[in-house]
């Protein structure tokens, strides 16, 4: 990743998040690191398959063992506070049980999927970036 393409990238999740603490660190020349602050939410990989250049950003969120645990309301907590964006909101997906949807006011952003490792739960925030996304 170079400079200007750090830059868009700063720029967009900045304005779809409406935080202007978010920063990207580049990490290499595929990857960079997702901040809010000092808290390192993610990363973001670069993905040129099929000729066209677009991005992922993947954060895990640890939710733990505890079945009674409410997925929708705790997510929607989580990323409204990690986000500093009370526009943020969870919502079940109508087909599917293994995953959630992510969307800032009625637009649509991510998808959450649900994984389970020996007993613990996390999920796992999908954010793709088309490079249509990125231009000024």
């Amino acid at each position: 990743m170079d400079v200007q393409e750090v830059r868009k990238l700063d720029g967009y999740l900045k304005k779809l998040f409406g935080n202007a603490q978010i920063r990207v660190v580049p990490k290499g020349s595929d990857a960079a690191e997702i901040f809010v602050g000092e808290d390192d939410l993610g990363e973001l990989t670069v993905d040129d398959e099929d000729g066209e250049r677009s991005y992922n950003f993947r954060m895990v969120i640890q939710v733990g063992s505890d079945p009674s645990i409410q997925p929708v309301p705790t997510l929607n907590a989580y990323l409204r506070r990690k986000f500093d964006n009370e526009n943020i909101r969870v919502v079940t997906r109508p087909k599917k049980t293994d995953s959630l949807e992510v969307y800032i006011g009625e637009e649509f952003i991510a998808v959450l999927f649900l994984e389970i490792e020996k007993g613990r739960r996390s999920y796992i925030l999908e954010l793709p970036i088309l490079d249509v996304d990125l231009v000024d």
